[in-house]
């Protein structure tokens, strides 16, 4: 159960960074993290997830 949650906060914050395209990824993780009440531990890994997908955007479209 916990594997599917964790999947579902990846999803939607990927969602999000595609949406909002944020300039500074660690704050806009930071933000989420206080919005949606996600418990500590998962900033790194979730700041990952934005840094990639950011990535994913800008190289499509180059």
């Amino acid at each position: 159960m916990a594997k599917r949650s964790h999947n579902e906060v990846k999803e939607s914050l990927q969602e999000l960074t595609r949406i909002f395209q944020p300039k500074d990824s660690r704050k806009f993780v930071k933000d989420y993290i206080r919005k949606y009440r996600i418990m500590g531990g998962y900033e790194d890994e979730l700041t990952k997830v934005v840094d990639h997908e950011m990535g994913r955007l800008r190289s499509s479209v180059s």
